[in-house]
């Protein structure tokens, strides 16, 4: 097994040590309910980690709003990271990205129909979200990177582990990015080993599978990352789609992003084309002008002939409507959306556990099984 994203900082050690007390101390507080963990009558299904970013939160989010949205109504709550904005806010398709977050403003664009709220109090979000003045028959909430917040507690937790970085060679911050021990994982109904090659072999299943070390309780699953056609920035252009297979193995690419774990999108672009360059800015880059103006220059350098820009949809809800992004540099940007799939002939499997927690839970449910118990 390759962890080629690893890297430990030793001579942070002592700080992780002590950063490591302080976890354990609030973990323990909840566990002994000196700190309460609420529960809530509506279905809750938690997607996180234990890792600072990069596992793939948005795409795994979004497989289950594709998962549930056909049959229930969908509520999904975040943090609203770098927002302009404080405490609750309940998006509309014009609400835009600087009073939700870059993710949530993504997932709003993408299913008008469900509810997207952002919300630092995790708590307050929920019980907003169940009022029925303000979202009416709410009947799951997927709550965005939560797992560290213990304040709530979700029906299922769903952990989310990267292949290449897995949590048993890591270390707690600052030292490396764990946010808290590897004990943590404990509190997962599912763990997902996100961003697997394709090609996995059953040898590196059985490895994972004994590495992970997870108890009888738990589901292991593993993931990958999938591609839609590249879409223009633009659409007003009339540029058309194009699949990934469509790029020229002449073809110059500059991927632009600004996520936290670039590396895999560069290694399965790579398959298409040798000519890429890579422009990358921290996880939800707030791009400046002198930014732009860089990326604009270095992309005229790259010479005449066929080139374009490829980035992720985060990276173009900070993009499209920026003041300083030049019509020509606007006119090159692709974005490549990412979706994800489980491996292992677990899908089926993966789906059904989800849903039929759901169907279980939901308030419809619980109402008929109550009205079952009366007439009883």
């Amino acid at each position: 097994m390759e962890n080629d994203l690893i890297k430990i900082h030793k001579w942070l050690y002592p700080f992780s040590f002590l950063y490591g007390i302080g976890v354990n101390i609030r973990n323990q507080l909840f566990d002994w309910n000196i700190l309460r963990s609420k529960s809530f009558d509506v279905p809750i299904i938690n997607i996180g980690n234990i890792t600072v970013g990069g596992t793939g939160k948005t795409p795994h989010t979004e497989y289950l709003i594709r998962l549930l949205q056909q049959e229930f109504q969908v509520a999904v709550l975040s943090r609203g990271y770098k927002r302009k904005s404080k405490g609750f806010v309940l998006a509309t398709p014009e609400t835009p990205m600087t009073q939700i977050g870059d993710e949530p403003y993504q997932m709003k664009q993408k299913f008008p129909h469900i509810h997207v709220a952002v919300d630092a109090d995790r708590r307050n979000g929920i019980e907003q979200l169940c009022t029925p003045e303000i979202t009416p028959e709410v009947e799951v909430v997927l709550l965005d990177d939560a797992y560290q917040h213990r304040y709530v507690k979700p029906g299922i937790n769903i952990l989310l582990v990267d292949y290449h970085r897995m949590i048993d060679e890591d270390a707690l911050l600052p030292a490396g990015r764990l946010r808290e021990p590897e004990s943590g994982k404990s509190r997962a109904n599912i763990v997902i080993v996100t961003k697997c090659p394709h090609d996995l072999k059953p040898m590196d299943y059985r490895i994972i599978s004994k590495q992970m070390d997870l108890y009888p309780y738990q589901e292991l699953y593993f993931s990958t990352l999938t591609y839609d056609k590249l879409t223009p920035l633009c659409p007003e252009e009339t540029l058309p789609s194009r699949p990934l297979d469509s790029l020229g193995t002449d073809e110059r690419i500059m991927l632009l992003t600004g996520i936290a774990s670039p590396e895999q999108l560069k290694q399965d672009l790579e398959k298409y084309t040798r000519h890429i360059e890579s422009v990358s800015f921290p996880d939800h880059h707030a791009f400046t002008a002198k930014d732009l103006q860089a990326i604009k220059q270095q992309f005229d350098q790259m010479g005449e002939g066929k080139k374009l820009i490829i980035t992720t949809e985060k990276d173009a809800t900070r993009l499209i409507n920026h003041p300083h992004l030049d019509e020509e540099l606007k006119r090159a940007i692709y974005i490549l959306p990412i979706k994800i799939e489980i491996l292992q002939d677990q899908q089926e499997s993966f789906n059904e556990h989800i849903i039929k927690y759901v169907r279980a839970n939901s308030r419809n449910s619980i109402l008929h099984q109550s009205k079952d118990a009366h007439r009883s």
